[in-house]
């Protein structure tokens, strides 16, 4: 039987060598831990769908981002639940709000840690929708101006950097223009640009209190089906300041990270939702999955489509993993 010089099995009978030559790593500092933080609590909360994760009262926030220092992780990002709910989101920013708090402690125990904060206004309003609603709708223009505030106050408070994840059209590029008339010029922005109407966001709404009362969010979030919209909403984000693009959820939609990676040349981020968490946590617990192996995996799958940095929960897990490796 005569068989083509070739022989890829060859690179791959050395462990040394498999490792010299994989074309994509998976590393602590390319993770960001979200934190969920609770003003209504005293300790912390277990959250049941997310095994592993919970909601921390303030008292308890520098520690934590101090523990996650500690893992080699490099960034958190901060996702308020506040005492306070109304129809202007009035908590989100107010200059004491909870957010705000935990910036600043987290900022004075780590400095060296990267504080990112998510401006989005629907934990904060009564209603749990992303913008001001009025007669049943979500007002785009009337919401932006709240999203300036929330993020200047964000920065004031010393965040490193603001993610916008409201989906407002024109949001970017009212938050730069008041960042920077606010002094915080360099402050950077990690925009959601691509984020799905999708159902594997169920757990978060438990852990940050943000279930819309009314509908949904199809009319600002982004329809599953559609892949050119979404090369046209990171252009316009592109176009009105934003720093980092953030496609969301991440592995269902690896296909449209890999198509903007082809397109853009700026960083990317994916975000492994709570879902996608709660799913392999589910199966991890039944048996039917290796937690380690999958969580890995389904990882690295997200650098490989084009990630520069992916938030998940499992981001301090998988540090400590990659210490034994």
């Amino acid at each position: 039987m005569i068989f083509s010089p070739q022989r890829p099995r060859r690179l791959r009978n050395s462990p040394a060598l498999r490792q010299m030559l994989q074309e994509t790593q998976l590393l602590a500092r390319h993770l960001v831990q979200p934190i969920f933080v609770d003003e209504t609590i005293d300790a912390a909360v277990p959250v049941a769908s997310m095994p592993g994760v919970q909601r921390h009262p303030l008292s308890a926030v520098a520690e934590v981002a101090q523990n996650i220092a500690r893992t080699g992780v490099p960034a958190v990002i901060l996702f308020g639940v506040p005492r306070h709910k109304d129809d202007k989101a009035s908590s989100a920013y107010d200059a004491e709000g909870v957010v705000q708090q935990a910036v600043q402690r987290m900022k004075q125990r780590v400095p060296e840690l990267l504080v990112m904060t998510d401006v989005c206004l629907c934990e904060y309003m009564s209603h749990g929708h992303c913008g001001i609603v009025e007669g049943g709708q979500v007002l785009n223009d009337p919401s932006l101006e709240l999203l300036a505030k929330t993020a200047v106050s964000h920065a004031e408070a010393g965040a490193d950097l603001v993610a916008p994840s409201d989906m407002m059209d024109g949001r970017v590029g009212v938050i730069r223009s008041a960042l920077d008339e606010s002094g915080f010029s360099q402050t950077p922005m990690m925009s959601y640009a691509v984020k799905y109407a999708s159902a594997f966001y169920g757990p978060f709404r438990d852990a940050a209190d943000s279930a819309p009362s009314f509908g949904d969010r199809k009319s600002y979030q982004m329809d599953p089906a559609n892949i050119r919209e979404a090369l046209r909403e990171a252009t316009l984000d592109l176009e009105e300041g934003a720093d980092i693009l953030m496609v969301k959820p991440g592995l269902p939609y690896l296909d449209v990270l890999a198509t903007l990676k082809d397109n853009f040349d700026v960083p990317l981020a994916a975000y492994q939702v709570s879902g996608e968490y709660a799913m392999l946590k589910a199966a991890a617990e039944k048996g039917w999955l290796d937690e380690e192996k999958a969580a890995m995996e389904s990882l690295l799958a997200l650098r490989r489509g084009g990630a520069d940095l992916i938030l998940t929960y499992y981001a301090t897990q998988v540090a400590e993993w990659l210490q034994h490796v």
